[in-house]
């Protein structure tokens, strides 16, 4: 079929398929359901926009932020698409008239929030349109086991049946085997081509450090090396972000806070001002995510422990999504864990409690992980990595010094097991510790043998030598989180088993300098800055955002081969013909003036 490969290249401007991407597209275009499990930077939306330029009728795709579904009209729009949004932020006036596209058959992708759904006479619109293919965006909030449930998007099985035999493509970056049969079952999906690429993002680099205090000399080290980048920080409560967006603003960064306590009016500036780069930083809460479509983020800062592993792979995904190397840090400490143990304990008991609590001790455990970062999120996500490449802080640090607990170990089993495998975790240290809380003696366990004999360290020290036997399998959670020793565990009590771990977990100190992943050795920065410069002049005439004229990627291309003409200009990955047209000749004119 060469006419997908013509669009492929003129319209989107790229020479061949990312991975995965074609089999989605082929899969659509046999109107057949499908449902994608695609890492952010991937390349979803081309997985649908691509196919519904091929076929007769409208695309209507569901998405659950306005943010999002504007960018994407708006890049559309940059490619020669015609595309619209509906939206309760539009005027009547504005709605009829892409009623009146609608029904004319004049548009090819129409983007609507989940809820209008709700509403019998969008529906009846509907029927009176030619509809080639629905598509969920963001299909994980359809699930009550993923971490961004939506009620709305529960109710979305109306498209089945309402509209039985139009094909439903779903897509997410985020689902574990058990979200992606609950997405498909809440959908209706008929028997879909499930399509799920590895969730490894070789582009950026992961670090995880022990938090010093507040974290803020940690953070401004780190942003040494990203002085003209954007990048978004996340912060656990809305004080905070508040609080060290003024800090960085002090310490000369542009940067202003988000959270859904600010009005409404201010988030839609905050927003605005950070896609057209005159911002460079947003700290901000988790109301600040899934809606960024803006493809030049440098870096993602954690200031403290993510909710899940769900959680964290999302907000992470916002950082290079254009496929150019970028860093991502989080700096936890244990008070973190505790703040949201609060949280989850307020909720009512279900299964989802204890689901709470069960995700909410692995993203604490990968916190202090010694194995690759990659390969434990991938390991989340039953996929499967053998080797990160050296993409995180774990595979490229150079060898460190390591302390064998394997005496302290047998120790916190032994009284694990001494006191029946019937309690949690600040239980057995107290014991270890001989606490004299009512609880332990009314049981009895003050005259156990294991009483007391780890009194001589801090409960914290025996917190982290708990988190090391939780990573190497050594304990697991039973009932009611109640600890009980696996295999490994045996052996350790056995001898046969040793235990070691980083020293620095266990006496933290503060690093004194952050390595930056992200430089390009090869780049002509001289030409990249001159053309970066061009394309912000053109956007902020146009009003749009930079990465919309082009993305960084294509610019560092064009920096690099600094094209003499028209061939060599539709040479670059990312320039297609309809781009060429807007904005060719003054990047043509610029590069020629660079080589000269």
């Amino acid at each position: 079929m060469i006419q997908k490969y013509e669009i492929l290249k003129t319209v989107f401007g790229h020479d061949e398929f990312r991975s995965f991407q074609e089999e989605a597209v082929d899969s659509i275009l046999h109107q057949k359901d499908v449902l994608m499990i695609l890492p952010t930077g991937g390349g979803k939306s081309l997985c649908y926009q691509l196919p519904s330029l091929m076929m007769p009728g409208v695309t209507v795709v569901v998405s659950p932020l306005l943010a999002l579904m504007h960018d994407q009209v708006m890049a559309l729009k940059a490619n020669g698409i015609k595309a619209e949004m509906m939206s309760s932020m539009q005027t009547g006036e504005e709605l009829d008239l892409i009623r009146y596209d609608l029904l004319s058959g004049e548009l090819k992708l129409l983007y609507i929030a989940p809820e209008r759904f709700s509403a019998p006479l969008f529906l009846d619109l509907l029927r009176q349109v030619r509809i080639n293919f629905f598509v969920i965006d963001e299909a994980h909030c359809v699930s009550e086991w993923g971490h961004e449930f939506r009620e709305d998007y529960r109710k979305l099985h109306l498209l089945r049946e309402n509209f039985p035999n139009i094909g439903i493509a779903a897509f997410t970056a985020t689902a574990t085997p058990k979200v992606q049969i609950d997405i498909s079952n809440a959908l209706r999906l008929n028997t879909p081509k499930e399509i799920r690429g590895k969730i490894f993002r070789e582009n950026l680099h992961i670090s995880v450090e022990p938090r010093i205090k507040d974290g803020k000399s940690q953070l401004l080290e780190f942003l040494k090396n990203f002085k003209n980048d954007s990048g978004i920080i996340y912060a656990f409560s809305r004080k905070q972000t508040e609080s060290l967006a003024e800090f960085l603003q002090n310490k000369g960064i542009k940067a202003l806070p988000f959270h859904a306590g600010l009005p409404n009016h201010v988030k839609a500036e905050t927003f605005r001002k950070f896609v057209h780069d005159e911002i460079q930083v947003v700290v901000a809460t988790i109301a600040f995510g899934m809606g960024i479509d803006k493809s030049n983020i440098r870096f993602v800062v954690h200031m403290s422990l993510p909710k899940t592993i769900e959680n964290y792979y999302q907000e992470i995904g916002r950082a290079g999504r254009d496929g150019l190397d970028s860093e991502v840090l989080l700096l936890s400490s244990g008070s973190d864990m505790m703040m949201q143990r609060e949280f989850i304990e307020q909720l009512e008991d279900s299964p989802y409690k204890q689901n709470a609590f069960n995700k909410l001790e692995l993203i604490s455990r990968y916190t202090g992980a010694e194995a690759c970062r990659h390969q434990y999120i991938a390991s989340y996500f039953e996929d499967k990595l053998e080797d990160c490449e050296s993409k995180c802080d774990n595979c490229t640090a150079p060898e460190v010094e390591k302390t064998d607990i394997s005496v302290q170990a047998q120790k916190l089993l032994s009284c694990v097991y001494r006191t029946g495998q019937r309690f949690g975790q600040s239980y057995v240290i107290d014991v270890l510790r001989g606490s004299t809380v009512e609880k332990i003696l009314s049981n009895e366990h003050d005259k156990l043998s294991v009483y007391g004999i780890g009194k001589d360290l801090s409960k914290p020290y025996w917190d982290v030598v708990m988190e090391r036997l939780m990573e190497i399998g050594a304990l697991k959670r039973g009932d009611f989180r109640a600890l009980m020793i696996d295999t490994i565990g045996m052996q350790i009590l056995k001898k046969e088993v040793n235990v070691e771990i980083k020293s620095d977990r266990l006496n933290v100190k503060a690093k004194k300098e952050y390595k930056s992943h992200t430089q390009d050795v090869d780049l002509n920065t001289e030409a990249f800055e001159s053309l970066r410069s061009l394309r912000a002049e053109i956007a902020k005439k146009e009003g749009k955002p930079a990465y919309i004229v082009f993305g960084d990627k294509t610019l560092k291309e064009m920096a690099n081969a600094l094209p003499a003409d028209e061939e060599e200009m539709l040479a670059i990955n990312g320039v297609g013909e309809v781009k060429f047209e807007r904005y060719g000749e003054q990047f043509l004119s610029r590069c020629i003036e660079l080589k000269t």
